[in-house]
C-alpha cells in the first residue's frame, strides 16, 4: 500500500491518492468525515476550524461503497480558497499580497526559503501548515477500517498539556471516550486544569504543547522484522509519528524511563501456559523490532504552536532587518488535532506493514491469511 498527498493550506483543495488497497474493503464516508471534524476540536483551538468544516469526497477505486482493488483517490476541499483566489490561484494569482519575509521561528520558513530558491515564505508554509494533515486523517481513517476488518483497533487520548501530566493507566477500552472530552484528557481534574492553564496562555499571546499516548490493540504476533533495519515495526511507527507537524520526540512502552531503571525492572518475563504470555508490557508491544502480541504503546511529545500572537524576533528575509514574526494562524493549543492525526498516520503506516506481510487482492484473502495467523 502507498499513500501521495498534495495541496496548499489555502489552494483549491487537498488530494490523496491510496494504491494498494485490495477490493471489497467497505468504506465508510461517515467514519472518515467523523475524523476529520475531531481533528478540528478541542479546546485552545483558533478561528479557522469554524470555516472549514472538513468533508472528504472519495473521486475513484470506489463502487457502491466497496473497493474496486484500484487506485482510491479522494479529496478535502478547502472552503477558505474563495477568500485567498486572488493571491494562490495557479491559473494567475498577485503574488505581491501576502507575501510572508518576516520568517517564524520553529517554522520550514527559513530553511525552506533557502532550500527552494524562493523569497517569499508563503511558498513554503502553504504545504508545510499543519492544515496538509487534513488529508492524512482522511487517508487513515480509510487504512483504519482496512485494520479493523481483521480485528486491529487503534485509539488514543492526551496525557498531557505543557507541564500538567495524567500519569494514570487506562484500559483500552476506555480510551475512546477521551474522545468525548474537551481536551481528549481522561482525569478530569487534570484536564481542568490544563483548560484554565490554556487560558492564561491566551491572554499572554502565548502557545502550549504536549503529550500524546497512542495504542494497538488486536495485532498478531510478527509484523515487522529483525532481519532488516528498515522494516523495524518500531522504526516504520516512529517515523510515522516523526512526521507529523511539531512532534519532537516518540517513545514506545516505557521508553525514555527504561534509560533509568535496572534491566529486572525493564525486560518483561516471558511465562507459558497453553500459550506464551507476558504479565507486563514495558516493550510497548514491540521486541526484536515485531509484533510481539501485546498492545503496542506510542507516545508522542508535541511541542508548542511555533506562531505565537504575541509575536516572535525575528529578521525580514528580505531586507535583514530584526522584526517580529507574522502570524498565520491564532490557536493557542492544538493537542487534539495532533492526537487524531496521530492516530491516522499510525494506521496508515501499520496498514502498509501489514499488507506487506499478508499480501491478498481482495478482502476475503486478507482476512484468511490473518485468520491463520498465531
Amino acid at each position: 500500500m502507498k499513500l501521495i498527498t498534495a495541496g496548499e493550506s489555502h489552494g483549491k483543495t487537498l488530494t490523496g491518492i491510496i494504491e494498494g488497497l485490495p477490493s471489497n474493503l467497505k468504506i465508510d464516508i461517515a467514519l472518515i468525515n467523523k475524523y476529520l471534524a475531531l481533528r478540528q476540536s478541542g479546546y485552545g483551538r483558533g478561528a479557522r476550524q469554524k470555516i472549514e468544516s472538513d468533508k472528504v469526497e472519495i473521486l475513484s477505486g470506489v463502487r457502491n461503497l466497496k473497493t474496486l482493488g484500484s487506485p482510491l483517490s479522494f479529496e478535502v476541499r478547502n472552503k477558505d480558497y474563495l477568500n485567498w483566489l486572488e493571491v494562490m490561484a495557479p491559473e494567475g494569482c498577485d503574488v505581491t499580497k501576502k507575501t510572508v519575509t518576516k520568517v517564524r521561528p520553529g517554522h520550514a520558513d527559513l530553511t525552506g526559503l533557502i532550500k527552494y530558491d524562493q523569497t517569499d515564505a508563503r511558498n513554503i508554509l502553504e504545504r508545510a501548515s499543519a492544515r496538509e494533515t487534513a488529508v492524512r486523517v482522511a487517508a487513515g481513517s480509510i487504512f483504519r477500517q482496512y485494520l479493523s476488518d481483521l480485528g486491529v483497533k487503534i485509539s488514543g487520548y492526551v496525557r498531557s498539556v505543557c507541564s500538567i501530566t495524567d500519569d494514570n493507566y487506562y484500559s483500552f477500552e476506555t480510551l475512546e471516550s477521551a474522545k468525548l472530552q474537551p481536551l481528549f484528557m481522561l482525569d478530569l481534574q487534570k484536564q481542568q486544569e490544563a483548560m484554565e492553564l490554556i487560558d492564561e496562555l491566551k491572554e499572554e499571546g502565548d502557545t502550549a504543547g504536549g503529550v500524546i499516548e497512542i495504542r494497538i490493540s488486536g495485532l498478531k504476533c510478527g509484523f515487522g522484522s529483525c532481519m532488516q533495519y528498515s522494516t523495524k515495526l518500531d522504526a516504520v511507527l516512529c517515523g510515522a509519528m516523526m512526521s507529523v507537524q511539531a512532534i519532537k520526540g516518540v517513545e514506545v512502552g516505557l521508553g525514555f524511563e527504561s534509560a533509568n531503571r535496572r534491566g529486572s525492572a525493564v525486560h518483561d518475563i516471558i511465562y507459558y501456559d497453553d500459550k506464551f504470555y507476558r504479565e507486563t508490557n514495558n516493550a510497548g508491544g514491540i521486541e526484536g523490532g515485531m509484533s510481539n502480541g501485546e498492545e503496542i504503546v506510542l507516545r508522542a511529545a508535541m511541542k508548542p504552536i511555533p506562531t505565537l500572537m504575541q509575536g516572535l524576533r525575528t529578521v525580514d528575509y528580505v531586507t535583514k532587518e530584526p522584526q517580529t514574526a507574522a502570524s498565520e494562524r491564532s490557536d493557542v493549543v492544538a493537542i487534539c488535532a495532533a492526537e487524531i492525526v496521530l492516530e491516522s498516520v499510525v494506521a496508515t503506516a501499520l496498514a502498509e506493514v501489514v499488507s506487506q506481510r499478508l499480501g491478498g487482492d481482495n478482502m476475503r484473502e486478507v482476512k484468511e491469511r490473518y485468520k491463520k495467523l498465531r
